[in-house]
């Protein structure tokens, strides 16, 4: 029997110790939600990545895929509108997202990354005439679960 040196034990203790932190402590540290199916455009699917960082702040990465043109709904409409709802701080308008496709696919895809020091607890996409609104006017089109 081939016998094992106690420093090589320790040592893989401490490795296998510190890769279970490592991963523990990135995962703990993002939120993924997904959008929930829509009557009103039934293909999409998408979601939303939410990161904290040491300054409080929040790192957005919201990812569409199949989101019809907004022109293409009934009635039309010029863009879709993000929004996220905070628990203090009500709900913010955070962008614009616009629906293209790729060089090699003709799937329709729509993305938005931002930062805010507002923490979010839910997001919805509306279909609107002005990308500047204040309040969401349009039809709410994909909503967090």
């Amino acid at each position: 029997m081939k016998k094992i040196h106690p420093n090589k034990v320790v040592n893989n203790f401490i490795l296998f110790t510190g890769i279970i932190c490592f991963i523990f402590l990135f995962s703990s540290c993002s939120k993924k939600m997904t959008f929930a199916k829509s009557s009103v455009v039934p293909a999409a699917e998408g979601y939303v990545k939410v990161k904290s960082d040491k300054n409080n702040n929040y790192t957005i990465d919201l990812k569409v895929k199949r989101l019809a043109n907004p022109s293409d709904l009934t009635p039309s409409r010029k863009t879709y509108v993000v929004w996220m709802e905070t628990k203090e701080n009500g709900t913010k308008n955070i962008g614009n997202i616009r629906t293209s496709s790729g060089f090699l696919s003709s799937k329709l895809k729509s993305s938005l990354k931002t930062v805010t020091p507002f923490k979010p607890t839910a997001f919805y996409i509306t279909a609107e005439d002005d990308e500047s609104t204040t309040f969401p006017n349009g039809e709410v089109v994909l909503r967090t679960r």
